[in-house]
């Protein structure tokens, strides 16, 4: 699996479950504050894809995850 498909999956995971935990309506809920690690990771995806930074990806490769 190369690092890009991983980066994909792990900001949709972290979506994922940020907005399951941060949701008043969600059978999972703890807290409102989780919906700002949504933002979070929505502002990072954005500023990525313009300037091709991404700490996961730096993070992924130091773990031996195939550049594809």
């Amino acid at each position: 699996m190369t690092v890009n498909r991983m980066v994909r999956i792990i900001a949709g995971l972290f979506v994922l479950v940020s907005l399951a935990l941060g949701a008043p309506d969600s059978a999972f809920y703890v807290s409102s504050n989780w919906l700002w690690f949504t933002a979070f990771v929505g502002a990072n995806l954005f500023q990525s894809g313009f300037t091709k930074f991404c700490p996961m990806d730096i993070f992924l490769k130091k773990l031996g995850v195939g550049a594809g």
